[in-house]
């Protein structure tokens, strides 16, 4: 169907339109849905025939093999033809605005599109139709955009899941999903949600951080700490990033993946795929929730069980939430070193009785004292990211695995981050400093080739400062 079948089709099949009294859409263009005055409720309603129209007249399966591009041009014409044939009282900037919604009503994400467009968003989070909040900088704040009503929110919803062939309704009302650009997307509705449906977007940078931006740029480490860090990753050392929510973890790990060599096979596991790994062998896996029966479920340790059949040099977790904890730690013990995951914990120690944990949901019956060996021989470092009271993200602390002690795992710290106070802005004030303890790992990088200057570990070492 073209351009001039649409028009036809529209013109063939005319519907009344109730023309909406004039409109003043002053002020941001965010407004429309917003304000609850007559000006932007016309607005809605004009929006919302218009999309119901198009919807009714037009069917857009036959449009799929049409560039996105291609696509809003032939939207674009006809809502044109559409506000020609049923005049309406809208100036040329509402005109505009008119196309741009309901272009991102159809292809988009509807009235989350403008906040997409914001590379300065990180977070987006949908409390109900009306209240849409976004994070910039580790900021929380209310936007001025939102959703006709829940029908609308969830027919935004409907498509974002089934975009990944994951469901969403009474029966199972959360999922996890994410977007074409990678974004991991979190969803949940009645009756679980009390106060309607409820969306949360965790962007990820279109121009994925390098180690560079997290030294120089956002100071979340400093160039000795990340020295270490590139070095540890190369030499195939066992790493687990802690860290409570959006602090950091998962760019991390994607940060630190790029210091593999580009001839190792890497093999990822995740419940919804979110790492951005630039090397030229890499296997995605991702977990598949059950179906309506409640059958066809693949979970996480079934892939990591899986993967290690594949011939993986690498394996790499998204993140270790249940029983998938003991076969990686198997396969962490059998020769696959260099794996990396990310558990959520406030610090190295409460990640480690997390790991315990989580070897026990795993239903093999094991003495807490073996268990323990079995991750104080597996995992050699941990790195520990916080999201600081000002919103600023810190690698707080690296610290090392160095063995037992009767029943207890020890650790040496290496780096830390001291904080001093918070100023009158509410910023951190703070140090990075080294501990003075030289790791046992550095002797195994200089086995292989990688030199760790003693200087790196001096507690004089010059450490970046907030102060």
């Amino acid at each position: 169907m073209n351009l001039l079948d649409m028009r036809e089709l529209l013109r063939s099949k005319p519907e009344p339109m109730p023309v909406p009294a004039r409109m003043e859409l002053t002020g941001t263009e965010f407004l429309p849905g917003l304000s609850q005055t007559p000006d932007a409720s016309a607005y809605l309603a004009l929006k919302s025939q218009l999309h119901l129209q198009l919807l009714d007249q037009v069917d857009l399966g036959a449009l799929e093999a049409m560039s996105d591009v291609r696509l809003r041009q032939e939207i674009a014409q006809v809502v044109e033809v559409l506000l020609t044939e049923h005049p309406t009282p809208i100036n040329e900037r509402e005109r505009r605005l008119l196309v741009r919604d309901i272009q991102n009503e159809m292809l988009g994400l509807g009235p989350l599109e403008l906040l997409m467009a914001d590379a300065t968003v990180s977070d987006i989070l949908v409390n109900s139709y009306n209240q849409i909040y976004v994070e910039r900088q580790g900021r929380l704040a209310l936007t001025p955009v939102s959703f006709n009503d829940d029908a609308h929110l969830m027919r935004i919803i409907d498509k974002i899941v089934s975009r990944v062939g994951r469901r969403i309704d009474e029966s199972s009302p959360m999922v996890d999903a994410r977007l074409p650009d990678g974004s991991r997307v979190n969803a949940i509705i009645p009756p679980v949600a009390l106060d309607g449906p409820m969306l949360s977007i965790r962007r990820f940078a279109v121009i994925p951080l390098q180690m560079a931006d997290l030294v120089n740029v956002q100071q979340s480490l400093t160039p000795a700490m990340a020295f270490l860090l590139q070095a540890l990753a190369r030499s195939k050392t066992n790493l687990l990033i802690s860290g409570g929510t959006g602090s950091g973890k998962t760019t991390l790990l994607n940060i630190l993946s790029g210091f593999i060599p580009a001839h190792e096979r890497v093999i990822t596991i995740e419940d919804a795929a979110e790492l951005q790994l630039q090397q030229p062998h890499v296997v995605r896996l991702e977990s598949r929730p059950p179906n309506i029966e409640g059958k066809g479920e693949i979970n996480p340790r079934a892939l990591v069980k899986n993967a290690l059949r594949m011939r993986p040099d690498r394996i790499i977790i998204g993140e270790v939430r249940g029983g998938e904890a003991v076969d990686m730690l198997q396969a962490m013990n059998t020769g696959h070193e260099g794996s990396m995951s990310t558990i959520h914990a406030n610090s190295a120690r409460d990640a480690l009785s997390r790991m315990e944990n989580m070897v026990g949901l795993s239903g093999i019956n094991l003495p807490h004292k073996t268990s323990r060996q079995q991750i104080a021989s597996a995992i050699t470092v941990i790195i520990q990211a916080n999201r600081l009271s000002d919103g600023r993200r810190k690698i707080t602390s690296i610290q090392e695995v160095t063995g037992m002690e009767g029943e207890v795992i020890t650790l040496q710290e290496i780096f830390t981050f001291v904080q001093s106070g918070v100023d009158a802005k509410g910023q951190v004030l703070g140090h990075f400093q080294a501990t003075g303890v030289r790791p046992q790992f550095a002797d195994k990088l200089h086995a292989q080739g990688i030199q760790l200057p003693n200087s790196l570990f001096e507690p004089s070492f010059p450490m970046n400062k907030d102060e």
